[in-house]
Parts: C-alpha cells; sequence; structure tokens
C-alpha cells in the first residue's frame, strides 16, 4: 500500500486487486472522527450518520465525506471567443482512499489533474482582457497553446498542427522538457536528460509534439544548454544524441 501511494508510470491490475482485498478487511475505531476536524470537514461528515463507538470500519474506503462537491460559481464559463474544450470534473477534489490509491498513472487524480490544467484556462483570461501592441500580438496564442497536442488531443482548445503557430509547438517542447526534469514538484521527481529526451521523442512520434521541431530541438543542442543551466550534476547523465534521432525518424 506503501508503495501505491507513491504512484508511478503505471499500476498494474493485479496490485489495483490487492488494494481492493485490503480494503474488505475491517478495524474497531475506538476514538471520535470528527473531533479536532475542520468546520468544512465537520459539515462533510455529516452527510453519514455518527457510528457508536466503537465502530467497525472497512480499512480504506470511498466516504460521502471524501468528495468535494464543485461550485455554481467555480465551474468553467464556456465562453465561444476562448473555445474550450477541455472536460471539467465533476467535483473539485475527490479524497476518496481506494479513489487516490487506485489511480492507474501516474499520481494524480482526475481531479487534481483538472486542478493543475486549469491554469491554463486562467491565463486565456488574463491574456484575453488585454490590448496587446501589434508587435506581441502573438502572445496569447503562443502562453495558451504549449499544452495542445499535434493531433488535437491537447487542452483546453483541443488544436491541431495546422491550427497552431511554429512558436507554440516550440513551447511545448520546451515545456515539457522542463516539467519532466522539474524537481520542486511534490507530486514527481525530476528524471535524468536522458529519460526525458526518450520520453520526447516518444511524445512526438505518437504526435503528440512536432517531430520536425523535435528534430531541431536535438540537433541544434538547446537540450544540452538547458541541462547546463538548469539540471544538477545528478540528472545530467549520457545522452545518446544518435539513437534519439535515429528513433525520431524510423
Amino acid at each position: 500500500m506503501a508503495d501505491c501511494n507513491l504512484g508511478g508510470e503505471f499500476m498494474a491490475p493485479e496490485r489495483i486487486e490487492r488494494l481492493q482485498a485490503i480494503a474488505t478487511r475491517r478495524w474497531r475505531r475506538t476514538l471520535d472522527d470528527r473531533a479536532g476536524v475542520s468546520g468544512d470537514e465537520l459539515r462533510r461528515r455529516q452527510r453519514e450518520p455518527e457510528q457508536p463507538l466503537p465502530a467497525w470500519e472497512p480499512l480504506l474506503a470511498d466516504r460521502p465525506h471524501h468528495r468535494i462537491e464543485r461550485l455554481p460559481q467555480q465551474r468553467l464559463r464556456r465562453d465561444k471567443h476562448w473555445g474550450i474544450t477541455m472536460a471539467e470534473p465533476e467535483l473539485l477534489y475527490d479524497r476518496g482512499e481506494l479513489h487516490n490509491l487506485t489511480i492507474s498513472r501516474g499520481t494524480l487524480n482526475s481531479e487534481e489533474r483538472y486542478k493543475i490544467n486549469e491554469h491554463i484556462i486562467q491565463t486565456i483570461r488574463m491574456l484575453a482582457a488585454l490590448p496587446f501592441p501589434v508587435h506581441l500580438a502573438a502572445v496569447p496564442e503562443i502562453a495558451t497553446g504549449h499544452h495542445e497536442t499535434t493531433d488535437g488531443r491537447g487542452y483546453p482548445r483541443g488544436l491541431t498542427a495546422e491550427q497552431m503557430s511554429p512558436m507554440a509547438r516550440m513551447m511545448a517542447i520546451a515545456d515539457v522538457l522542463e516539467a519532466l526534469t522539474a524537481v520542486d514538484r511534490p507530486y514527481k521527481s525530476g528524471k535524468p536528460l536522458s529519460a526525458a529526451l526518450t520520453i520526447l521523442v516518444t511524445m512526438a512520434r505518437e504526435r503528440h509534439l512536432d517531430r520536425e521541431l523535435l528534430e531541431l530541438f536535438l540537433e541544434a543542442g538547446v537540450w544540452r544548454t538547458y541541462a547546463e543551466r538548469f539540471l544538477g550534476p545528478d540528472q545530467c547523465d549520457a545522452v545518446d544524441l544518435e539513437a534519439l534521432l535515429a528513433q525520431l525518424r524510423g
């Protein structure tokens, strides 16, 4: 269970089955589970009848008080001129124990991932309200397009490569490399340079990133300059550039 809490690239089905089996075990609670909690949590716990002590409970569970509703004012405004297509989860947060321990890929549930992705919506809102001069007119498109993918399955607008400027497609490559190697994020550890570049190549082959621009990025050595300036010695491992280029072109 401790390993499942750390998360990873992929959780095997047998681990999920094991967690569900553990969840059927019961334990006897002898303390009041409403004592010392915040007012918000106490109100959520009041959705469930209070059990007389001692109370037998499942070892792991998804309970009603784990579900935090998304209020009307927290819902996405789908103004036509923004063109936002990303799906919004029903809940603001879901802190269910099984819900979070059985995440099949990564460490974030859908509510948490949306909360992280939502920053691009705020970027759109802010930049749409600014009167950019002509020479900076492309700033909103570049700044809000770095989570789009060339196959149209990105967010927030679901744009394809043809609908994105070269600068926005370049920004997407830079953003992914920085995200993969960042060491200051509590939900993951930073990857070494070779692993991050391998993932970039895989993403380009799967049409998430622009293949031609990534080839230029690799050949020009931009990744090396980035590593020298921003990565620690423990992340700057050996990179087989020829192998990466061969895989990208294959």
